[in-house]
Formats: C-alpha cells, sequence, structure tokens
C-alpha cells in the first residue's frame, strides 16, 4: 500500500517536487520496476486477461521508447510486514498471504517471459522497491516507476508514478531531493514522517493526520522527541510499537550484489512457444506485435541516422541499444497456438 495519505501531502506541502512528463522524457534511460506493482495493475485493469499478455505488451512498447527497463521481483517479505500482508490478503479474499516469499507459478512465468523479452531481472532478497531505490540510490538506474510511495522514504531520487507507457498519458514524476528541500527534512526525519503517516511495517500513532505529523517532525526532528510531547490520551502510542524496526527497514541498504545489466534482443520463437504453453493468445497476434515493434525500430534507426548526417543527434543508435542479440530460429508456420498439426518451435 505504500505510504498513507503521502502523495495528498506532497501535492498540498511540496508541489515543486511533483512534474509531469511525457513517456518520451525516459527514452535512453534505465527505469527500475517493482513486477509485482505491474502485474497487479494488470489484474485489476482486465481481471479476465491473463497479466502475462499485458506485461508483453507493455515492455516491448517500453523498448520501443528506447527505455531500458529492470524488473525487481520481491523475495522474502520481512517480519514486520506479514501482519500487513495478511489484511491484504483478507481483503482480498486470498487464503494466506506468502510469508516465505516463494514464487508462485505466475511468478516464475513472468521472470521467464521477460527473459525472452530480453530484459534484465533482479531477485530482491525482501521487497523489490527497496532493491530498485537502492538502484537509483547506486546510480544503476535513473528512476523508479512504481505505484506505491514508499519508494521515496526507501531513498530513491526519483520516483515515476502511471508509467503506462501511453502516448497521452501523464506521467507524474517526484523528485526526492526536491521534497526533501521544500519540507525542510533530511532522509531520516522524511523516513520518520512516513512512519508516523502509516507505513507497512509497524502501527501509527492513532488521530495524526498528514499535516499534524508534518509539522511534528518539523518542530521536534524525531519520533522519540514527538512522543514526548504529545498527549498521549489524545493520541495514544501504540503498544510495542515497531517503529525502530521500521526505520531500520527503510534506512539499511538491502544484502544483495547487483548483476550486470544486459538487454538483449527478444527472441520471437521462444515468445510464441511460451504463450502457446501458457495462454490463449493466438500464435497471429504474437507475431504481429513483433513485427510491429521491429519496424517502430527500423524506422527510428532511420531517424536517427538522419539526425547524425544532419549533426543533430543526441542519443545512440538504436543498434547501439542492444548489447547482446540472439540468434534466431527458423519461424514455424502461421496458425492457432492450439492446432494440432503445427510443430511446435523449440525453446532456447
Amino acid at each position: 500500500m505504500g505510504i498513507t495519505k503521502l502523495a495528498d501531502l506532497i501535492r498540498f506541502e511540496a508541489p515543486g517536487a511533483i512534474s509531469h512528463k511525457d513517456v518520451s522524457d525516459y527514452t535512453g534511460k534505465v527505469i527500475a520496476l517493482d513486477t509485482s506493482i505491474v502485474m497487479n495493475q494488470f489484474r485489476a485493469a482486465t481481471p479476465s486477461l491473463n497479466p502475462l499478455t499485458g506485461l508483453f505488451f507493455r515492455t516491448l512498447t517500453f523498448l520501443e521508447h528506447d527505455i531500458k527497463p529492470v524488473f525487481v521481483f520481491d523475495g522474502r517479505p520481512p517480519g514486520e510486514k506479514i501482519a500487513a500482508l495478511q489484511k491484504r490478503a483478507e481483503a482480498a479474499g486470498w487464503r494466506s498471504p506468502n510469508h516465505l516469499g516463494t514464487a508462485s507459478l505466475q511468478t516464475k512465468d513472468s521472470f521467464h517471459l521477460l527473459k525472452l523479452l530480453g530484459v534484465p531481472v533482479i531477485q530482491a532478497p525482501g521487497d523489490a522497491e527497496a532493491l530498485c531505490a537502492w538502484l537509483v540510490r547506486e546510480r544503476t538506474a535513473e528512476a523508479v516507476a512504481s505505484e506505491d510511495m514508499d519508494t521515496l522514504p526507501f531513498g530513491a531520487h526519483v520516483l515515476i508514478r502511471q508509467l503506462n507507457a501511453k502516448k497521452d498519458s501523464d506521467i507524474v514524476e517526484y523528485s526526492l531531493p526536491m521534497l526533501l528541500e521544500k519540507l525542510q527534512l533530511t532522509h531520516k526525519e522524511f523516513v520518520d514522517l512516513c512512519i508516523l503517516l502509516g507505513c507497512d511495517y509497524c502501527d501509527k500513532i492513532a488521530g495524526f493526520g498528514p499535516k499534524r505529523a508534518l509539522r511534528l517532525i518539523q518542530k521536534y526532528r524525531t519520533i522519540e522527541n514527538v512522543v514526548l510531547h504529545i498527549n498521549k490520551q489524545t493520541y495514544p502510542v501504540p503498544n510495542n510499537w515497531k517503529y525502530k524496526e521500521a526505520r531500520k527497514l527503510f534506512l539499511d541498504a538491502p544484502h544483495t550484489e547487483i548483476p550486470e545489466l544486459i538487454w538483449t534482443e527478444p527472441d520471437e520463437e521462444a515468445l510464441v512457444g511460451f504463450f502457446c504453453r501458457t495462454t490463449y493468445v493466438k500464435e497471429e497476434r504474437i507475431r504481429h506485435r513483433m513485427e510491429r515493434f521491429r519496424q517502430i525500430r527500423e524506422s527510428k534507426r532511420k531517424q536517427r541516422e538522419t539526425e547524425i548526417t544532419a549533426g543533430h543527434s543526441r542519443q545512440t543508435r538504436m543498434d547501439d541499444f542492444f548489447r547482446v542479440l540472439r540468434k534466431r530460429e527458423q519461424p514455424v508456420e502461421a496458425g492457432d497456438c492450439g492446432s494440432s498439426n503445427r510443430k511446435k518451435p523449440k525453446l532456447k
């Protein structure tokens, strides 16, 4: 869920930290994405369709815009998050939350699909948004694309919301350095503010609205000092309040080694075979989308060659986008994936 009402607080108290962008503004940039957020968007928007299909189409659109996506998968959730996950599971009608972080079949399929699309995937040791933020802090990525605002207390310098790759979409970008400057807070003080607002890792002090929480942190600077100065009958402090554990989770870096990020050309034959096995998407639809992808790529390549010739090139050639190319197999016969008289392609 992220941080309760943080987006509203920023909009009213620090609007200068928000900017509105077009998808073309992220051309050539490495963007870290929380895969679970992306998949949940497709489940909510098109519950009757397999979210793997949406993941396929959106990833190709990112690549067409020369965006370099890095998809991060959740690992084992921290113990402090179990209560929030339990509430979320009950609200969604699930039997129980995934306490161990074991990959579901759909998660494994998502991982495999992204590999076939030629984009890097990373398994986080814990929450994916924490690792996404760490990629930005380490300058491995330039922004995090997520709908969860807790990417900001994790330390991501740039958070992008509503990055759906549509030309006319209103993409909202948050700048953490600008936000801290406008609120006159350090990052650690901002983390304490987010804990007071309400996060997934511990309870909050009941009765605190966003403005009150902000004013108290601006005045007293730490949760410890806030607790010393509030009326505890009006604002009761939770028993065994684990705000220190929550603070540590936000401030500590994930314990993992970041692999080298390599983008490769999508493997069309393997993608066709994958969708034949896992979904009801027809082969013609996959091949048509891949052909459109190649046409757009070629069009952009020619456009850049023209810019180079004219001396106005500001970006690398499209050919340089992919650092490794996969050798393609011979195309299989056209027809539905369910056709029994067609030889299925071999998977790489």
